[in-house]
Protein backbone atom coordinates (compact mmCIF):
# COMPACT_ATOMS: atom_id res chain seq x y z
CA UNK A 1 0.00 0.00 0.00
CA UNK A 2 1.22 3.03 -1.03
CA UNK A 3 2.09 6.31 1.65
CA UNK A 4 -0.18 9.26 0.93
CA UNK A 5 1.50 12.41 2.07
CA UNK A 6 -0.80 15.47 3.26
CA UNK A 7 0.42 19.01 3.06
CA UNK A 8 -0.39 21.60 6.24
CA UNK A 9 -2.01 24.80 5.58
CA UNK A 10 1.48 26.97 5.84
CA UNK A 11 3.32 24.29 3.27
CA UNK A 12 0.52 25.36 0.72
CA UNK A 13 0.44 28.78 1.99
CA UNK A 14 4.39 28.50 0.93
CA UNK A 15 3.67 26.24 -2.32
CA UNK A 16 2.13 28.86 -3.92
CA UNK A 17 3.86 31.97 -2.13
CA UNK A 18 0.46 33.26 -0.23
CA UNK A 19 -0.49 34.24 3.27
CA UNK A 20 -2.34 31.50 5.34
CA UNK A 21 -5.71 33.38 5.35
CA UNK A 22 -5.70 32.95 1.74
CA UNK A 23 -5.31 29.23 1.55
CA UNK A 24 -8.28 29.19 3.44
CA UNK A 25 -10.19 31.96 1.79
CA UNK A 26 -9.31 29.78 -1.41
CA UNK A 27 -10.42 26.31 0.11
CA UNK A 28 -14.13 28.23 1.06
CA UNK A 29 -14.20 29.18 -2.91
CA UNK A 30 -13.45 25.85 -3.89
CA UNK A 31 -10.42 27.13 -5.59
CA UNK A 32 -8.60 24.52 -4.53
CA UNK A 33 -8.73 20.59 -3.35
CA UNK A 34 -11.22 19.98 -0.57
CA UNK A 35 -9.17 19.57 2.87
CA UNK A 36 -9.04 16.45 4.38
CA UNK A 37 -9.78 16.57 8.32
CA UNK A 38 -7.20 13.84 10.59
CA UNK A 39 -8.94 15.27 13.44
CA UNK A 40 -10.87 18.01 15.41
CA UNK A 41 -7.88 20.97 14.93
CA UNK A 42 -6.25 19.04 12.25
CA UNK A 43 -6.64 19.80 7.98
CA UNK A 44 -4.33 19.01 5.41
CA UNK A 45 -4.21 18.71 1.63
CA UNK A 46 -3.62 14.99 0.11
CA UNK A 47 -0.02 15.90 -2.21
CA UNK A 48 -1.39 13.85 -4.79
CA UNK A 49 -4.88 15.58 -5.06
CA UNK A 50 -3.38 19.18 -4.77
CA UNK A 51 -0.45 17.50 -7.90
CA UNK A 52 -4.03 16.61 -10.36
CA UNK A 53 -5.08 19.83 -9.01
CA UNK A 54 -2.36 21.78 -10.29
CA UNK A 55 -1.84 19.44 -13.59
CA UNK A 56 -5.56 20.35 -15.17
CA UNK A 57 -5.16 23.51 -13.98
CA UNK A 58 -1.97 23.43 -16.07
CA UNK A 59 -3.44 21.63 -18.99
CA UNK A 60 -6.51 24.55 -19.03
CA UNK A 61 -4.29 27.04 -19.47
Amino acid sequence: MKEQTFLTVRQIADRYSISVPTVWRWSRENRLPAPFRLGPASTRWRLSEIEAWEKKKGDLA
